[in-house]
């Protein structure tokens, strides 16, 4: 990325955006206090956000179910016009800021041409009702009881591979509101995210999952790797470019966790992948084999259609060919703001640790991503003049996620990535205060077979 790239970015606000999302924000108010207490203005919010889709083929439906949610008729088909309304105007927001960004890289994107599959599965019912209970009494009016009453529930959609994406999702927001009850004392509530979860969660229990397009064989040169970690499950993404397709991909792997296990001890839990976790932190080239491509980018990984290739440098990747690297076409549903996650590489820029400055023009890093299973620290930003991270869009603005940096320490130039942990810290200090708290993937594997054996 380069300064001039950097500051299109900036280039005034885009028409519409700040309007869509005020009257989102009245919408996720209302959910605040519940649909069924809604008052003159919350009302009059859901109607308006109906309206703003008046030229859409979803306008007809979506005013009749703010219409009727008005006057206290609330149905699971109104609920879920509801949370397809509000998710299609995120998806105008997201289509615009992606736009503007694929303008300032000069890169291009291919089209959607995959179909989103509906599915009525039976075991989601349950879950459904739970959250149309959640939007009929509002986050405020949650307690410890109604946050668990669906455990059952997710757990049964936990056990159905099918059904797994919907079923995290879930059991994340369940454990979210569970730690917070009873809500009504909290003194600010994330309004934005538990109504993106509650949105989401409508439509996934309503949709089939993508199926894989195309099967691709080529060699996969790793840009990064982003880490998601939440107090149940770990997930790492790769952002790669497949050859000799010159496409942008990702793949990714997860596994079920405790809260207890975190930082560099989290990359044991996906030990049943070692060809990755071998390439992620021997820095190699994976050679892959009708491994199938999902129309959103995403390759479904498969460790026997995969092997080691040759030691590849991800900054002269990204240097080379990511500038012309196509980017995937973006499914329906994963149209949102905070969605947006695309590799650049930024290089020559002066940098606080905070924010990088690039020909005049400024990029705040985001921090709060920065993992805890990985090397990568405020001060090597501060020390560092080249990125290779994920532009997102958080707060209202461009942030740049860092996935590997290369930067000067103690005169000699180092290159650190996410992925250096994935075979354990390969820094002293860090192996040194993991010895000191103990392994808890080992205690937690002897005390098992401690009770199995019982």
């Amino acid at each position: 990325m380069l300064g001039a790239q950097l500051a299109a970015l900036h280039d005034g606000a885009l028409p519409g955006v700040d309007e869509a999302l005020d009257l989102i924000a009245g919408f996720d108010d209302a959910l605040v206090s519940g649909f069924a207490r809604l008052g003159e203005e919350r009302a009059a919010a859901l109607v308006a956000l109906a309206g703003a889709l008046g030229g859409t083929p979803l306008g007809p439906s979506a005013a009749e179910a703010a219409g009727k949610v008005t006057v206290g008729s609330i149905t699971d088909e109104h609920l879920t016009t509801l949370a397809g309304a509000r998710t299609a105007l995120f998806g105008a927001v997201h289509d615009a800021l992606l736009a503007r960004l694929d303008d300032a890289l000069g890169r291009s994107r291919a089209d959607w041409e995959g179909t989103q599959p509906q599915s009525g599965d039976p075991l989601a019912g349950a879950c459904r009702s739970w959250l149309a209970e959640l939007a009929i009494t509002g986050w405020r009016g949650v307690d410890h009881g109604l946050a668990s009453s669906a455990d059952q529930a997710i757990q049964n959609l936990l056990a159905e591979p099918r059904l797994r994406r919907p079923a995290m999702l879930l059991d994340g927001l369940a454990a979210e509101l569970r730690a917070s009850s009873p809500v009504g004392a909290m003194e600010r509530l994330p309004a934005r995210r538990w109504a993106d979860l509650w949105a989401r969660g409508l439509l996934l229990t309503r949709t089939g999952g993508l199926e894989a397009t195309e099967l691709v064989s080529g060699r996969l040169l790793p840009l990064g790797v982003d880490v998601h970690e939440h107090g149940t499950a770990v997930q790492i993404q790769i952002h790669a470019i497949l050859e000799p397709h010159g496409r942008l991909v990702r793949t990714s792997v997860a596994a079920a966790k405790v809260d207890t296990i975190a930082g560099p001890f989290v990359w044991q839990l996906l030990s049943s992948y070692p060809v990755l976790l071998d390439a992620l932190a021997r820095r190699l080239s994976l050679e892959v084999t009708d491994m199938p491509l999902l129309p959103s980018g995403d390759l479904l990984w498969h460790e026997g259609r995969a092997s080691a290739g040759a030691y590849t440098d991800p900054f002269a990747t990204a240097r080379v060919q990511l500038t012309g690297a196509v980017s995937p076409a973006v499914p329906p549903l994963e149209r949102h703001p905070v969605r947006i996650a695309e590799p650049v590489f930024v290089e020559g820029y002066k940098s606080d640790g905070k924010t990088l400055q690039l020909d005049g023009s400024g990029l705040a890093f985001d921090l709060d991503r920065l993992p805890q299973s990985g090397p990568l620290t405020p001060q090597l930003l501060k020390a560092s003049t080249a990125c290779i991270g994920l532009m997102r869009w958080d707060g209202g603005q461009w942030r740049l996620q860092p996935l590997a940096v290369q930067a000067t320490v103690k005169k000699e130039r180092l290159a650190v990535h996410n992925g250096d942990w994935a075979l354990g810290p390969t820094d002293q200090k860090a192996r040194g205060s993991g010895a000191k708290a103990g392994d808890p993937v080992a205690v937690l594997k002897e005390r098992a077979g401690r009770l199995l054996r019982r």
